[in-house]
């Protein structure tokens, strides 16, 4: 796919506009299998990422049915992220994108199965392993990278959403904004002022290449507040949670299962969170992270996944 190519399938407006980052897109060098128990359903499912063409972008098969990692069928639920199309859906997904984004797998087929099969299944879920992304980037690490070619053996140019002006987006004291920048930036914070051992935690990084993302972001643990569990466990939610898949803080108690990974842990997470919930934005192989400087307040999936959509325009 020729430059030119890659440009003509992604139109640039008055929010963004694509341009080249000086790459060609990359695929896995191999295939990765991992089978695993999921947080909200309880279930066990394995998943396994494939090698694709340039220009397919990332995409999960279901029952032989094609959902692509993309905004355009995110669907808002509690407590993750949600992809559905044609009554099929794809829970949890954004541990496994953050990992695909940051580590550079622009193509990627993700094959998902319930391990217990039931030819009415309409719903799969990803693992939820540690509770981070650090299964998913060791193994993308391991397996490596190579040049993506399209069906015809030709690169393709790795192209990046640029940010023309600012934008934000709310829901009562929470917020994101963005800012042009001529490189990303993500500046998250949280605030659980009702419980004392988490409070006010800001992380700011820079670009995600290197080693940044595997050594700062993807070990970090999805949380939860005890006082909730109930209340989660009602709604039928965190089915599969255990204190070995996320980080238990008590407002009375503070950590129930020490030690953190980092002092800021949680906010790391959330910063996590928002890279594969941004991945969502990809086309065609390109970027997810519009190249800005994004600042994030008390975020959480939802407004994550309308800050997506309003650099789609459709917000």
């Amino acid at each position: 796919m020729t430059l030119s190519a890659t440009f003509n399938a992604i139109k640039s407006s008055n929010v963004i506009s694509w341009k080249s980052t000086g790459r060609l897109q990359q695929t896995l060098a191999g295939f990765i299998e991992k089978t695993g128990k999921t947080l909200h359903s309880g279930n066990v499912s394995t998943v396994r990422l494939c090698p694709e063409f340039a220009g397919k972008g990332r995409y999960f098969e279901f029952r032989s049915r094609l959902i692509p990692a993309s905004i355009d069928f995110a669907k808002e639920s509690p407590l993750c992220t949600t992809l559905f199309k044609d009554g099929v859906q794809i829970r949890t997904v954004e541990h496994l994108l953050s990992a695909l984004e940051a580590k550079g797998v622009d193509n990627c087929k993700i094959e998902i199965h319930n391990m217990v099969a039931d030819d009415q299944d309409v719903e799969a879920e990803v693992p939820i392993f540690d509770g981070s992304a650090s299964a998913w980037a060791e193994a993308i690490e391991q397996v490596g990278l190579k040049e993506a070619l399209d069906c015809h053996g030709n690169n393709a140019e790795k192209v990046a959403p640029f940010l023309n002006q600012p934008i934000y987006v709310q829901r009562e004291d929470s917020f994101v904004a963005a800012f042009p920048s001529q490189k990303v930036q993500i500046s998250y914070g949280i605030d659980f002022s009702q419980v004392p051992a988490i409070g006010c935690q800001w992380f700011s990084t820079t670009p995600l290449e290197g080693t940044c993302y595997a050594m700062h972001i993807a070990s970090s643990r999805t949380f939860c507040i005890y006082e909730e569990v109930e209340r989660m466990c009602n709604a039928g939610l965190i089915k599969g949670g255990s204190l070995d898949n996320a980080i238990v803080c008590s407002a009375s108690e503070g950590w129930l299962n020490p030690p953190l990974r980092f002092p800021d842990e949680p906010c790391r997470h959330k910063l996590l969170d928002f890279v594969g919930d941004l991945s969502l934005f990809a086309r065609n192989g390109s970027q997810g992270l519009p190249v800005a400087h994004m600042v994030a307040f008390k975020g959480g999936h939802a407004l994550h996944v309308d800050f997506a959509r309003r650099l789609s325009g459709v917000m």
